[in-house]
């Protein structure tokens, strides 16, 4: 049987005769008009019941040439069986997706850790509405929808009428989430609106579609996942005479594809400014999110531009569906609060973050929050990398397989991808406090890689982590 899922074809040779297995049997029931239900098995001689369960322990790199064997593996492939069938059999594998642009491009990278190999995802649809109401606020063109080097500092020029980004780009300030096995892109703008609209790929699949919009447009807001829904937090939103922040939110149901609202996000510090005159000059805005022990927290700052501050945050608990006012701790020392990517992961139940400068010497560090003392402390002090000063999102962090991973630019565009393991850390025994411990983790070879890839000069603009 092994032989048989391992079969090459020959260039001259059609994808229909993979069904065939090369036997003689089959091949005269393929002419006859009268085909039995044997012939149509996916594994001839066996029982498709048998056949999807060797299909679903073949490691998953491998779905997309075994689809082309035939329509039925195709269409078995593709289908809820398999999948349902690896959950069952505990094949369910955890893979890193990597958002990336170049110019007015984008384009997801799928990385299997198990065999450090890449899958391109296909390309975003390219589609425009003719009923710009139908469909949010303005159409849609998801081949450009985000321009990253418009960061949301830059936009929010547009509340002082100083400089509006998203007169320049058309399509920008999209956000990414993942749930139930799919990736989704959210809202951004679409000529002078923003829109509602809401995309999903689907890796079983591997093909785009259209899915519920959410219920307001929004764009720069921040997603993240908590007890199997996607939550949407503020953003910004176009007004006349420029741009305003959101302090709305919404919670998206992947059971049902339906978006709820959910109570305003309160921005409480930003409520009690010292003065009326920074109370109306400033505006506050959520810059993160993490699901952390049961709760969304939101991190947030006051700008107006080319002014920003750091105001601590909010928190909001699903099981009595209101907002609180983040530990001061917590808030006050978020590192990389700035950045546009994903510099903050959940591992093991620890909330960790990347501060790309935090050290006097302005090199990267990775922090652990401790919710007892209300502080972060570092994990390892140095990322010891090379210096990628003149890169603008040289860094994005992930969580996935107990462990916590870093994407990082290298010299000549390599990206590498790579592992340190965080379990035996916690906020009361940490690497930084065993100094033996802490000089190794300065050291490339505590790292280890599970994958490279050259994207030329394309930038992260975000990462997610499927379970499949």
């Amino acid at each position: 049987m092994g032989s048989f899922l391992s079969f090459t074809r020959r260039k001259d040779q059609p994808i229909e005769d993979y069904s065939c297995s090369g036997m003689d049997w089959c091949k005269r029931a393929k002419t006859s008009a009268n085909c039995d239900g044997e012939n149509n098995r996916l594994i001839p001689g066996l029982p498709d019941e048998i056949s999807l369960e060797i299909i679903a322990r073949v490691p998953r790199i491998c779905y997309l040439k075994m689809k082309m064997v035939s329509r039925s593996w195709k269409a078995a492939i593709g289908g809820p069986e398999v999948y349902q069938l690896r959950k069952e059999l505990g094949r369910t594998e955890e893979w890193l997706y990597i958002l990336t642009k170049l110019e007015d491009q984008l384009a997801w990278h799928g990385l299997d850790p198990s065999s450090g190999r890449w899958q391109r995802v296909p390309p975003m649809p390219a589609i425009a509405f003719e009923d710009e109401s139908r469909r949010g606020f303005s159409g849609l063109c998801m081949r450009s929808l985000i321009d990253s080097s418009i960061k949301i500092t830059e936009t929010v020029r547009g509340w002082a009428g100083k400089n509006d980004a998203s007169m320049k780009m058309p399509f920008c300030g999209c956000s990414v989430g993942a749930v139930a096995g799919c990736l989704y892109v959210l809202g951004g703008f679409s000529r002078f609106s923003t829109i509602r609209c809401v995309w999903r790929y689907n890796p079983c699949t591997n093909s785009w579609q259209e899915s519920s919009s959410m219920t307001e447009g929004r764009a720069f807001c921040k997603i993240s996942m908590l007890d199997d829904k996607l939550y949407a937090v503020g953003g910004i939103r176009r007004v006349k005479g420029g741009l305003s922040p959101l302090q709305t939110a919404e919670v998206y149901d992947p059971r049902t594809d339906t978006w709820t609202a959910m109570p305003t996000v309160p921005f409480s510090k930003g409520q009690v400014l010292p003065t009326a005159f920074l109370a109306e000059l400033l505006e506050p805005v959520a810059v993160g999110v993490a699901s952390y022990r049961g709760r969304l927290c939101v991190p947030q700052s006051l700008y107006s531009w080319p002014f920003y501050g750091d105001v601590s945050g909010e928190i909001y608990d699903p099981r009595t569906n209101t907002w609180s006012e983040m530990p001061a701790g917590m808030g006050e020392g978020w590192p990389g609060k700035q950045a546009e990517t994903m510099l903050s992961a959940v591992v093991n139940g620890e909330l960790y973050a990347l501060d790309p400068s935090g050290s006097s010497e302005g090199a990267a560090q990775i922090k652990v929050y401790d919710d007892k003392e209300d502080v972060w402390k570092v994990v390892i002090g140095k990322v010891p990398f090379h210096d990628l000063s003149n890169c603008e999102t040289p860094y994005l962090l992930a969580s996935f397989l107990g462990k916590l991973h870093l994407i990082m630019k290298g010299i000549n565009n390599d990206t590498s991808v790579l592992t340190v393991d965080v379990s035996a850390s916690s906020a009361s025994v940490l690497p930084s406090l065993n100094p033996e411990k802490f000089r190794k983790a300065e050291d490339p070879d505590f790292w280890e890689v599970i994958g490279t890839k050259n994207f030329g000069a394309a930038e992260f603009i975000s990462c997610q982590v499927l379970s499949v």
